[in-house]
């Protein structure tokens, strides 16, 4: 089992979930957070005044999925969160160790 975390642009988030969904992945979670990456920020002006914005908006994926479909999900994942211009995201993948259903206390694969 694998847990896949990716970072991307805010508005790519319907399109990440709809090619996820594509080849049978049910679940993610999704958190709105900032960072930045090699955009390093940008500047914007209010009421007249320059100020440095060091953390952009973005979204977190958090997916559980079984190990063999973490390459499909990864390039699901990197071909629809696409634009092509700097601040795309990144795509982390680590290893689960145990996943557990509360509700029926179903493990690991059965889990997720």
């Amino acid at each position: 089992m694998k847990i896949v975390n990716a970072i991307i642009k805010p508005f790519k988030l319907d399109d990440v979930r709809e090619a996820i969904s594509e080849i049978g992945v049910e679940g993610l979670t999704v958190s709105e957070v900032k960072g930045f990456g090699r955009q390093k920020g940008h500047t914007e002006l209010y009421r007249g005044a320059e100020y440095q914005v060091d953390f952009l908006p973005k979204v977190k994926l958090e997916i559980a999925v079984n190990s063999e479909v973490v390459e499909r999900l990864v390039e699901a994942i990197s071909k629809s969160a696409y634009t092509g211009k700097i601040g795309d995201g990144k795509i982390f993948v680590y290893d689960l160790q145990q996943a557990v259903r509360i509700r029926t206390g179903e493990l690991d694969s059965q889990a997720i």
